[in-house]
Order: structure tokens, then C-alpha cells, then sequence
């Protein structure tokens, strides 16, 4: 079941920075890859998340699946909402915590998915979701006051109750098996964002308190009782 991005359209202004470099690596990588996958049918079954062939030692999966997507719609929202929400965070936190953020957001949903789904050995995803995810997340606890476009909603909300909603729609994702979407990533994204940015940027605990509270609390809960929300 391949995963397919469930960003709807989150979107906030700010001022315009130049793309850096190694973020245009990275999308030119997504989007190399991923038409590589369209065209080839085996380089993408090589490629691909899947169970059954992760679980025999195929560990490379869990990593190549997130430069894979299912078709140029996937592609160009994971790619944008990025590209969106990327640079501020390589602007005030630098190249490398960018990249353990982003990195480590995708392993973070990678391993939830081979975790939650370890007894569907045919179970396949693919996607930069669970990275972009984290991304998403980190920049909400580094710019609280950020206000996010959902569609179709045509009001600007704000980002802590986008988090929070985003956080609780995974969660019913995963448990009800809603839609051709890999929930399992995006919330272990989520959660990888959440953690690795509290992590490489402790300031946000006293620049960001009410929502590292706000968005830490149904992580809590999930972690304490997450064998009964799934």
C-alpha cells in the first residue's frame, strides 16, 4: 500500500530567504529518484518500503523509500511543502541540525511503520512525508507564531493547533486504516521532529514553552498509552 502525502496544503508566509544549497540536493535527489521509479518498474520494487524484504536484512529500504513517491502529484507537494518550510530552519539553525533534523525525522517514521506494521509482510510505502513532517514540526516549535493555510479552510490558523490536529488525525489514521496514506510514517516524522528539535535547539523550551507543552502532550499520551489509541 503505497503512502501518499496528506499535507493539505500548509502553507505560511515569512520573509523570503535563498534556497540553500543542500536543500536543492535533496529535493534534485527526491525528484531524480522518484522519475527514475516511474519509468522502472524494478528499481522501484528494489527501492520501496516493504516489510517482508526489510525484515530480511534489506535495511537500505527504510532510507531509499523516502526518495521514492507514487506519482508527480505526490512528488511536488512533498517537495513544495518543503521547500517552504525548510529554509528558516537551515537559516537559524545551520546545514548539519538541518539534516539531523531532516534524516532523522525519516527514520524516525520509517522505524514506527516497520514497528506498527511488522506483522503485514507485504505492507509498502513510499515517500519523503515522515522527513517533511518533522520539518514541519520543528519549524512550528522554532516560530510559534507562525499561522498555516489548510485547505480547504480559508482562515490562517494557529501552527501549535495545526500540530496538535495534525498529531490526533495520525493517530485515527493508523488505527481506522483511513485512505492510501502511510499514517505510521507521518506521525513517527512528527514525533522524530518534535524530539530532535528540542534536542539541537533546547532553546525553544524557554523561547517556546507553551507550545512545546502544547504539541508534547499528546506525544506523552501516546507513548503511555499508545498500545490502546492503536
Amino acid at each position: 500500500m503505497g503512502s501518499i502525502i496528506f499535507y493539505t496544503f500548509a502553507v505560511y508566509k515569512f520573509k523570503r530567504m535563498n534556497i540553500d544549497t543542500v536543500l536543492l540536493i535533496i529535493i534534485a535527489a527526491n525528484v531524480m529518484f522518484s522519475i527514475k521509479g516511474f519509468s522502472d518498474e524494478l528499481f522501484f520494487d528494489k527501492y520501496k518500503f516493504q516489510i517482508g524484504s526489510i525484515l530480511r536484512g534489506e535495511k537500505v529500504r527504510m532510507f531509499s523509500s523516502a526518495f521514492l513517491h507514487v506519482d508527480y502529484l505526490h512528488l511536488i507537494l512533498n517537495m513544495y511543502v518543503l521547500y517552504i518550510f525548510a529554509p528558516q530552519i537551515i537559516l537559524f539553525l545551520g546545514v548539519i541540525k538541518f539534516l539531523i533534523l531532516y534524516f532523522g525525522s525519516l527514520l524516525a517514521g520509517s522505524l514506527l511503520t516497520l514497528s506498527y506494521h511488522k506483522k503485514e509482510l507485504y505492507y509498502t510505502a513510499v515517500g519523503a512525508s515522515g522527513a517533511v513532517a518533522g520539518i514541519i514540526y520543528a519549524a512550528i516549535l522554532l516560530n510559534p507564531d507562525m499561522k498555516l493555510m489548510m485547505f480547504p479552510l480559508p482562515i490562517p490558523i494557529p501552527g501549535y493547533i495545526f500540530g496538535v490536529g495534525y498529531l490526533v488525525y495520525s493517530i485515527y489514521g493508523m488505527k481506522n486504516k483511513v485512505g492510501n496514506i502511510g499514517h505510521a510514517a507521518h506521525l513517527g516524522g512528527s514525533v522524530g521532529g518534535y524530539a530532535l528539535m528540542l534536542l539541537v535547539y533546547p532553546e525553544v523550551f524557554s523561547n517556546s514553552t507553551t507550545t512545546v507543552i502544547l504539541l508534547g502532550i499528546p506525544i506523552v499520551l501516546l507513548l503511555l498509552f499508545g498500545k490502546r489509541f492503536l
